[in-house]
């Protein structure tokens, strides 16, 4: 029987379990506490491998893009099984993955913000009420699923110091020049404990490659501003060929202060966003079977390199 849940919504309590449980059946699988949320919630690692080469896959930056988080915890249950009883995954040996690349995830960047859009957090609670506040002056905005930012209304996936003032001075011009559902840059670059986490964590891995998963569009962004990376973009194209998935540019008033913008600018290493899915955040769970499929591809295909 999966250990990983994939016909619920992915909680951060239930996320936590599901790590939990993984490292307690396969001893393949390792994890630690990397930080706590403003609130308390863990951040958690989850590792398979031991090879030389180091890949980093990241999932839930924003809330409500939830459903990219079980598209990693399966995966390394599936890379998992397939160590276990001398199979592949996605085409390749297992053991032969294993010993050529270690994968490290975070699998839930944002655990207070899918606490709030899947309902952890239940209306009437005080960190409800908080959320409920900050949306008040967005009414535009859907509550509670529309929430992308932190429990703080930080945007994490705008608050890496990579144009970080140009992302700021964007979103400002929309209006978001304070804690909102969406698109607040914060105070300053890193000024929140999850980005702060897994940019140290980033640097103590030292990977070859990122990939930062988000929904929709069924597009991959492989570019930041003009920093040339020899062979990212030719690993883009077979990435995208693998999936199905539209190589592209990043659009302007989105293409600053991303994890994978902060992650070529500094490292100078191939780093990707992967939009699964069509639709409207947050996508539903009948979704899932196509997501995964699109992606295992890519996830074993970047880990290769």
């Amino acid at each position: 029987m999966p250990i990983v849940p994939t016909n619920v919504p992915m909680t951060p309590r239930l996320c936590n379990q599901t790590i939990l449980n993984l490292t307690a059946r396969y001893p393949f699988c390792r994890s630690e506490l990397l930080a706590e949320t403003a609130f308390g919630r863990p951040i958690r690692t989850l590792v398979i491998g031991n090879g030389p080469r180091k890949v980093f896959y990241s999932a839930a930056h924003h809330a409500n893009e939830w459903i990219t988080t079980p598209v990693l915890l399966k995966f390394v249950e599936e890379f998992a099984q397939a160590l276990e009883n001398d199979g592949q995954i996605g085409g390749v040996d297992a053991k032969q993955l294993a010993a050529q690349t270690t994968i490290y995830t975070v699998p839930m960047v944002d655990p207070d913000g899918v606490a709030l859009v899947t309902g952890e957090i239940r209306e009437g609670q005080g960190q409800y009420q908080l959320a409920q506040a900050i949306s008040e002056n967005f009414p535009d905005i859907p509550f509670p699923d529309g929430w992308k930012a932190n429990l703080l209304g930080t945007d994490l996936n705008l608050n890496y110091p990579a144009g970080w003032l140009q992302a700021r001075e964007n979103k400002f011009a929309q209006g978001y020049t304070r804690p909102a559902p969406r698109d607040f840059v914060g105070r300053a670059p890193l000024n929140q404990a999850e980005t702060r986490a897994l940019a140290g964590y980033t640097e103590v891995i030292d990977p070859a490659l990122v990939l930062a998963y988000h929904t929709q569009g069924k597009v991959i962004y492989w570019q930041f501003e003009d920093y040339f990376v020899p062979g990212a973009e030719e690993l883009g194209q077979r990435l995208a060929q693998i999936s199905g998935y539209t190589l592209a540019e990043t659009p302007f008033q989105s293409a600053f202060a991303g994890y994978k913008d902060w992650f070529i600018k500094f490292f100078r290493r191939p780093g990707y966003t992967v939009e699964v899915g069509l639709g409207e955040n947050p996508l539903p769970l009948s979704q899932f079977a196509e997501i995964y499929e699109d992606n295992v591809g890519i996830l074993v295909t970047a880990a290769l390199g």
